[in-house]
């Protein structure tokens, strides 16, 4: 049998490796060949992906026969995600396996667990987002400014970028275009005023 490893970590200082030494061990054992996906810094909310992406790619070019991933919440945690992924591999003739899980969607228990499992990888991350948002609504009701820092820059470095194109003088100021534009009407005002 040919083996995709997928493996994913939601933040770049995070390392896949855990994931990626448990899920050699497995398919060492079966004595199956693999290759591996891993993307990194992704979070499992996406639905696109790099390393996820490509190995849809391969999945239908039948370069392998079965997905190996460590949990399910590696893969996703958007319920409607995993069932259209795990749809899409069924389609073109590829297994799935989820090792800690012990999830083998080719049984249907296994698709039963699998059910299960996503809704509460989803409830899970709904509860996050409830969480954050109150936190965020707090923070906003003690008065505290929520977003990026205010850019502060003098009114006659922005004027000498007038002539620029709103891309370049963005660049030599080292702000966005909207914050240039925004600059640009201001000073337009000030000296019309």
């Amino acid at each position: 049998m040919r083996a995709a490893l997928y493996a994913r970590v939601s933040t770049v200082e995070q390392e896949p490796e855990n994931q990626l030494q448990e899920l050699r061990g497995y398919i060492e054992a079966r004595r199956w060949t693999a290759v591996e996906y891993t993307d990194k810094g992704v979070s499992g909310s996406k639905d696109r992906r790099p390393a996820l992406d490509q190995m849809l790619a391969d999945a239908k070019r039948r370069r392998f026969d079965v997905v190996v991933c460590w949990r399910l919440d590696r893969l996703g945690r958007n319920l409607r995600h995993l069932v259209t992924l795990i749809e899409e591999l069924q389609s073109v003739g590829v297994a799935f396996v989820s090792l800690n899980e012990g999830i083998d969607f080719s049984t249907p228990a296994g698709r039963l667990q699998l059910h299960i499992l996503a809704a509460l990888a989803e409830f899970e991350r709904a509860r996050i987002r409830e969480r954050v948002m109150a936190g965020l609504h707090r923070a906003k009701a003690q008065g505290r400014r929520l977003g990026r820092p205010t850019a502060v820059v003098p009114v006659d470095r922005v004027q000498d970028v007038h002539h620029l194109p709103v891309d370049e003088a963005a660049a030599v100021l080292g702000v966005s275009r909207s914050t240039v534009k925004r600059w640009r009407g201001r000073v337009q005002q000030s000296l019309s005023a």
